[in-house]
């Protein structure tokens, strides 16, 4: 697949269908995404490395903002003038600062595990920087990312992805998280928006995800059973099932 301003992505079902864009959360890769959601039937999907992950270039960034353009810059490369963009905790905040920053640019929101406010503890963004504290600071974040149910060997490679993020970037990923904040603004967000979390998520806990459903006036809330805030990955099948049901409401 190739990389276009500085961004590997894969795309799957190419056509003139609905244009879907996927975006990761902080240290994670378009492999975050399991293949159910990269090939959702009757869409067009474009799932991305940002800056500084996975196979794409660059140093990572600092600021949601920052991450925000550089898909902008991605959109305009790949001659897509409009998409729904579907984020997952960080992601989320990127797809969130689309809608309100760069409306034209946006068909509807898919916001899962994500948080008009992302706060981060400053112990984990001090370990996720150093390398002899690194470990530590992705067994924190594993410990807090799937459900109780989830399976041994699951989590485990989830884990073993995070691992290969350099510090720097993660670092970073999470400082971006822990600035911002568009809880005054969250309410001028009017395009289709799909609001999905797990009901044992502790990263960002069901009243953020509620928060966000009850200030979009556009929004829907699914809250998915027996998962955590990986939700995607633990129940791949259910969050499927939401994300193609909001996508074939949306006119195109």
């Amino acid at each position: 697949m190739p990389t276009i301003a500085n961004i590997y992505f894969q795309a799957y079902h190419e056509g003139e269908t609905l244009p879907v864009v996927l975006i990761h959360g902080a240290g994670g890769t378009l492999l975050s995404w399991p293949s159910e959601i990269r090939r959702l039937p009757g869409a067009r999907i474009y799932a991305l490395d940002l800056p500084g992950h996975g196979k794409s270039s660059g140093q990572g960034q600092r600021t949601i903002e920052a991450y925000a353009s550089s898909i902008l810059d991605w959109l305009e490369a790949v001659g897509i003038l409009r998409a729904v963009f579907i984020g997952h905790s960080m992601g989320g905040a990127i797809a969130q600062t689309l809608a309100l920053d760069y409306p034209d640019h946006v068909i509807g929101l898919g916001l899962i595990g994500s948080a008009a406010r992302l706060r981060v503890n400053p112990v984990l963004i001090e370990k996720s920087a150093r390398d002899e504290t690194f470990s530590s600071a992705v067994e924190k974040v594993i410990s807090w990312s799937f459900s109780a149910n989830i399976s041994e060997n699951l989590k485990a490679l989830v884990s073993r992805r995070l691992a290969e993020i350099r510090p720097q970037v993660l670092s970073g990923d999470f400082m971006a998280c822990d600035t911002y904040d568009r809880t005054r603004r969250i309410e001028e967000i009017t395009c289709p928006t799909v609001v999905i979390c797990g009901a044992e998520d502790r990263m960002t806990p069901v009243k953020n995800s509620r928060f966000l459903a009850d200030h979009i006036l556009t929004a829907q809330l699914s809250i998915v059973p027996e998962a955590g805030h990986m939700v995607m990955i633990e129940k791949p099948a259910e969050v499927a099932t939401a994300l193609v049901h909001f996508l074939t409401a949306i006119p195109y």
